[in-house]
């Protein structure tokens, strides 16, 4: 299938532009055109961005220098501008009289072109050639290409991996089966690092390298890293390559868990801000900004700031002016956009961590385009940046046997956002809409809106919902959400993203389509017809606050503890754990905001919130409890442990 180009020339010199549209035209009748190469124009810069906005298949626009706008100076530099900011993956061009006037675009819109043409040096089949040399080096995937290749080179395998290619498996007739299952392409295509011509993952100087140069650009970073075991290995690197044992950082208690990990694997002293709570849903939003820039005031010698923008739930910051204030400090800010990758493709979303000024971003490319699972991004923008650090940090959590499919598919779901993510993104947010209008005149159920997520503490911080995460409350509709899921899944063949006691979350991306959309809502009525009366349901237990550090997390983690029983012989908290220091991280799923981490404090309160929360929420996991024939227990410091901590002298 040959992909459509839209190249949109910009200009109000009518006989001019005819002539251009028609030279081009021809060009592209005459030369190869595999990127479906057409020319459409327009006369002024509103007419520009109007086409731009609807159309999604408009890769170049060709602006003419000499365009004039009533009350508008240097019109061609103001445009070429506004198109950066809106969709910054189009390919600009200018059309020049002389080079006096390429540079006073420059001083203006620097940035934002990527080429020029002579408005008198009418070269169309010249000008078609660079442009179609434009968007191939856009739309190119070098390694997936690459790995194509290597495949149909059909080589005998002498290395790793042991199946090789799919041929321990073709034709078994215990395993055959997976063969067929997985696809022959996938098998041939998972190699070693035995292949020199497919690069290193652990030292890029080839094809993931210049696939890794295509990612930057495209997201906007000075530099990107492909990584092969999630974003919750990404934020580990970078917690190392930022902080040595002992340094103070500033982070979301609602961060990811990865992030507490990465707490203990560095050795770093947290501060850990509360998050506000949504408690009608059992929801956890953003931490208030107020809070933040209290943290950054009273500790000017953090290093580091970590934030989750956007949360689960679709919550994201205004994150510039966090970030400021940050950066006045020395604070490097990390962003774990791990929910909200695409959001560089479609100017709805915008403006994204990096363009609001992050040092760090990681991204789970997995979760929201179309990378396989497991495949992340990291980007780096920041001027400190200590590459040698960085790549020692990354190789020691990398393997050294990695996916090559899981490269590719990052490779690849670069391209697809850049050539057409507008496009597909503008189509789920019209998407998100169609749903939401459908499950709310069901009358049994409700898409939460930003006013119903909010907690009244971030109400007044600029926080922002994602639209294409769907939060639905289901408290009308007379299921439980175990009950919800459950007949979703087993009656009309439908799996949800999550689910809290009162809503269920659905998650569209850039593979929702109408189809799915109308089978959903067809679902959901029916389930309403069933006319359940609304049931009360119980309330999730409030988290409790924050209590204090007594150690390190990485120091109480590593100490062998001893394990106390969470309830008393009565079946009530046990006072026994009241005061003493949490050796693991405790989390409920679902939420997966750690109620205790290593090193910290057991209050009343929180012990109180654990009881309650196993007698009341049995579908809840409870990560980080020891269980021992059916009881659960707590991994604690002993009393001699904590006094012969090497980080004690900090808490005392």
């Amino acid at each position: 299938m040959t992909p459509v180009s839209r190249v949109l020339v910009v200009s109000d010199d009518a006989k001019w532009q005819a002539d251009v549209l028609a030279g081009l035209g021809a060009a592209a009748v005459r030369l190869e055109n595999p990127y479906g190469l057409t020319f459409v124009g327009v006369a002024r810069s509103q007419d520009a961005l109007d086409q731009i906005a609807r159309d999604g298949d408009v890769q170049v626009v060709l602006v003419d220098k000499q365009l004039q706008e009533k009350g508008v100076s240097q019109a061609a530099a103001q445009l070429a501008n506004r198109i950066s900011a809106f969709r910054p993956e189009i390919s600009l061009y200018v059309l020049l009289f002389d080079d006096d006037e390429r540079a006073l675009v420059e001083d203006l819109a620097s940035h934002a072109v990527d080429g020029y043409f002579y408005r008198d040096e009418l070269d169309f089949h010249g000008w078609f050639r660079i442009l179609s040399a434009e968007l191939a080096e856009k739309s190119a995937t070098p390694f997936y290409d690459k790995l194509k290749q290597y495949v149909r080179m059909a080589k005998d395998s002498w290395h790793t991996p042991g199946h090789s290619g799919g041929d321990s498996l073709k034709g078994s007739p215990w395993v055959g089966d997976f063969h067929d299952f997985v696809g022959e392409s996938m098998l041939r295509a998972d190699l070693s690092v035995s292949v020199p011509m497919l690069d290193s993952l652990l030292h890029p100087t080839g094809v993931i390298e210049e696939a890794q140069m295509l990612a930057a650009k495209a997201f906007g970073a000075k530099r990107t890293y492909f990584a092969t075991n999630g974003t919750s290995t990404s934020n580990k690197v970078i917690f190392q390559t930022l902080l040595a044992p002992g340094d103070k950082l500033l982070l979301d208690r609602n961060c990811h868990k990865s992030v507490h990990h990465g707490v203990i694997l560095s050795g770093a002293l947290p501060v850990y801000l509360d998050s506000s709570i949504n408690k009608q849903f059992g929801i956890f939003g953003p931490v208030p900004k107020e809070t933040i820039f209290a943290a950054i005031d009273a500790n000017p010698d953090a290093r580091v700031l970590i934030l989750t923008s956007c949360t689960y739930d679709g919550l994201r910051y205004d994150l510039k002016p966090i970030i400021e204030a940050a950066h006045e400090q020395g604070i490097k800010v990390i962003v774990d956009e791990a929910w909200y990758g695409f959001a560089r493709f479609h100017p709805a979303f915008r403006p994204t961590a990096l363009e609001s000024g992050a040092d760090y971003v990681t991204q789970s490319t997995h979760k929201v385009l179309s990378a396989f699972s497991q495949a992340s991004m990291i980007h780096v923008n920041d001027p400190g940046f200590d590459a040698h650090l960085f790549r020692e940090n990354f190789n020691m959590h990398a393997s050294t046997s990695p996916q090559y499919n899981l490269i590719a598919s990052l490779d690849v779901a670069r391209k697809q956002a850049v050539m057409e993510g507008y496009r597909l993104l503008d189509r789920t947010l019209k998407l998100a809409q169609e749903l939401r209008d459908k499950i709310n005149s069901t009358g049994a159920f409700r898409v939460l809106e930003l006013s119903d997520l909010l907690p009244e503490e971030v109400r007044e911080d600029g926080i922002q919902l994602d639209p294409t995460k769907l939060t639905v409350d289901i408290t009308q509709s007379g299921f439980t959400a175990d009950e919800l899921q459950q007949a979703l899944f087993e009656r009309y063949n439908i799996q949800v993203e999550k689910s809290t006691f009162s809503t269920i979350t659905l998650l569209l991306t850039l593979g929702t389509t109408r189809s799915k959309v109308s089978r959903l809502y067809d679902a959901m009525l029916r389930l309403t017809k069933e006319k359940r009366p609304p049931r009360p349901l119980g309330r999730m237990p409030e988290i409790p606050r924050f209590s204090s550090l007594a150690s390190l997390p990485r120091d109480a983690f590593y100490e062998a503890g001893e394990r106390l029983p969470l309830l008393d012989d009565d079946g009530r908290p046990n006072a026994a754990l009241v005061g003493r220091v949490c050796c693991d991280q405790i989390v409920p799923y679902p939420p997966g905001i750690p109620v205790l981490v290593p090193g910290q404090v057991i209050d009343d309160t929180i012990l109180a919130y654990l009881a309650r929360l196993q007698k009341t929420q049995k579908s809840i996991e409870m990560h980080g409890l020891a269980e021992d024939g059916g009881e659960f227990l707590l991994r604690v410091l002993k009393e001699g442990e904590l006094a012969q901590l090497p980080g004690r002298a900090l808490f005392k």
